[in-house]
């Protein structure tokens, strides 16, 4: 008996606590990815009088073409969130500087479906941060070494000379580094 009562205090326990879970969301601003969970009264308040301005290092490729490039997913979330929280929005800046295999993300359709097979998923992700004031920078000198060409990216991408040279000037812009 007594371990059928326990049974049915853990199962309301377990059943109370999955109830409190809920979904992420996306937007406000970015609604092809960057979903984020509700924070009630956080603890930590959000400085909603200052900006703030996260440059993002994509360094990685995706683990399949068939996905997106990680961090430009957190770079949608950094806006989506603070945003959704009661940031304004012309208070909230992000820059993403790419390199290295994280490169290929930037193509067009047609220049990422020839080297993968598959259109770009990382496409209207792309869009909407560009849309929403934020930078996605390629290192010129990565460019270079894989053959990608100024025509051959997404429209609103920018080239740098190099990923250091961006990270430089956004750093001395009051962008701070996101490191992950």
């Amino acid at each position: 008996m007594r371990s059928t009562a326990l049974a049915v205090v853990l199962l309301g326990f377990l059943s109370a606590g999955g109830a409190a879970q809920q979904r992420p969301e996306t937007g406000p601003i970015v609604t092809s990815g960057g979903p984020t969970f509700l924070v009630e009264d956080p603890d930590f308040p959000i400085p909603t009088d200052r900006e703030l301005k996260a440059a993002f290092e994509l360094v990685d490729g995706p683990s399949s073409p068939e996905h997106i490039q990680q961090q430009l997913g957190t770079m949608a979330r950094y806006l989506n969130m603070h945003v959704r929280h009661g940031m304004p929005r012309e208070n909230v800046r992000v820059a993403g500087v790419v390199h290295g295999g994280a490169s290929w993300a930037l193509l067009r359709d047609e220049h990422y479906r020839a080297e993968f097979g598959v259109d770009n998923p990382n496409k209207a992700l792309i869009e909407e941060i560009v849309a929403s004031g934020g930078q996605v920078i390629l290192c010129g000198q990565t460019a270079g070494s894989r053959g990608i060409t100024k025509d051959q990216l997404l429209p609103g991408v920018q080239m740098a000379l190099s990923a250091m040279t961006a990270l430089t000037v956004l750093q001395q812009d009051g962008y701070q580094i996101i490191l992950w």
